[in-house]
């Protein structure tokens, strides 16, 4: 499979993402899917390539396209569409990418340009690529762009919510480590397996390993450590993906064996499995989604993991009432959210979000957080989580619901719970991303007086 194949690739997926409005991994996936439909065999290293190439000129669009006009001789809002899709290619690859020599990027973008119906095109393409390249050899290109929006890739609403909510001198570190490669993370199933054994059988399969810092069961994963589903002790059920701050929820929710829990938004059911482990698989856990497709996820993740103590059902938690046993111990709200705590996982949802769409989803799960108080014992205990570090679904949905349930009280987590380290003065959780090197989340324990 030679390069120029592997950019073919890319740009068959990126057509998917910029006219059918595909999301980024379901256009990956898409177009991986007719390679291998084709016989066409892809070493690992083109998929890797591809993989960089789709995710990376989504991510960096407004940055590529800052790039393009600077050093385009016709108006960009006049060329083709798959002559700017393959112009951001090359561009991505000279600006981002220093393992391909700069020549071969040059000419794999020319060559792409005719092989796909532009050749008339061809000499504009050269010229707009060696332009870019003998600047890049004077000067870092990119210092020439002065918007900040377009400097990092970001909706300029994004970049003015962060200016608020962290101050100008923390936008650099908050855009730069939303726009780097996703950690890989793992939880260990205590049911089968240590942390150091899972860590034993790593290293004896040369992957590097480590714990991850106040997380008993958690270790991250060197980058470029191939598929999942092929590490070491995967099928085995040893351990789930699961990145470390949605770990540090089901240790916020502390479950007690045999009680009985409700998780209220389960899928794809990380939260779910980790809950089932620390209840020792015994008690009771009822996973609640709306959609039977994802809760079919959950079924095969406690099959692989030995789990025996779920029940899914598939219900709109807004709609549910109460188990046959009443009420429950505790409830696990992991909400719908603007997820605009892990854009670094989905490199288009940056261009997905609005400003308004944080608002109207922190209507839902005030919702939701109202219809959990029915389904808990009178001491009972709510965890209310999201993934997103926008106030309007966090603190002001916490705050707006304490103020109409005085009864109910915010707990801190206890000084040897793993998410105490992340704790704020008002006893709720905040993992910023730029400061804790993991996904952006935010998580309260609530309780009845």
């Amino acid at each position: 499979m030679t390069s120029k194949n592997s950019r073919q690739i890319a740009l068959e997926a990126l057509r998917l993402i910029q006219r059918r409005n595909a999301y980024a991994d379901v256009a990956l996936d898409c177009t991986l899917s007719r390679a291998r439909q084709d016989n066409i065999n892809l070493p690992e290293s083109d998929r890797r390539l591809i993989t960089e190439l789709v995710y990376g000129c989504t991510r960096r669009q407004k940055t590529l396209q800052a790039v393009l006009q600077n050093f385009s001789q016709k108006p960009t809002t006049k060329l083709p569409p798959d002559l700017l899709i393959i112009l951001h290619i090359g561009i991505y690859q000279l600006c981002f990418l220093d393992r391909i020599k700069p020549s071969a990027i040059v000419h794999t973008t020319v060559e792409l340009v005719k092989e796909n119906n532009l050749k008339g095109l061809s000499g504009f393409t050269n010229g707009v690529m060696r332009s870019i390249l003998r600047a890049k050899e004077k000067e870092d290109i990119l210092t020439n762009i002065t918007d900040p929006a377009s400097f990092y890739s970001y909706p300029e609403w994004l970049i003015e919510l962060w200016q608020q909510e962290f101050g100008q001198e923390a936008i650099a570190n908050i855009c730069n480590w939303f726009n780097q490669t996703p950690h890989l993370d793992l939880r260990v199933n205590l049911l089968y397996a240590t942390r150091d054994q899972v860590l034993a059988a790593f290293a004896e399969s040369e992957i590097n390993a480590e714990p991850i810092p106040y997380l008993p069961d958690g270790i991250r994963v060197a980058q470029g450590s191939g598929d999942v589903s092929q590490l070491p002790k995967f099928k085995e059920g040893w351990w789930s993906v699961q990145d470390a701050s949605a770990q540090l929820v089901t240790y916020l929710l502390d479950p007690q064996p045999n009680e009985i829990i409700i998780d209220a938004c389960a899928a794809p059911g990380g939260k779910t499995t980790h809950i089932s482990d620390r209840l020792k698989n015994t008690g009771k856990v009822y996973a609640l989604d709306r959609l039977a497709s994802r809760l079919k996820k959950i079924d095969q993740n406690t099959a692989r993991l030995g789990i025996t103590n779920v029940q899914t059902i598939e219900i709109d938690a807004r709609e549910f009432g109460e188990m046959p046993e009443g009420k429950c111990d505790r409830v696990l709200l992991d909400v719908p959210c603007s997820g605009l705590g892990t854009l670094h996982r989905h490199a288009d949802a940056r261009w997905r979000q609005t400003p308004e769409e944080p608002y109207k989803l922190a209507k839902t799960q005030s919702e939701i957080l109202e219809r959990a108080t029915q389904w808990v014992k009178p001491e009972g205990v709510i965890v209310y989580s999201t993934c997103t570090i926008h106030p309007a679904e966090n603190e002001e949905v916490i705050e707006r619901f304490l103020v109409n349930h005085p009864d109910w009280q915010i707990v801190p987590p206890s000084i040897d719970n793993p998410a105490a380290h992340f704790a704020s003065d008002r006893g709720w959780v905040k993992v910023l991303p730029h400061e804790h090197d993991m996904d952006g989340f935010f998580m309260v324990k609530l309780q009845k007086t």
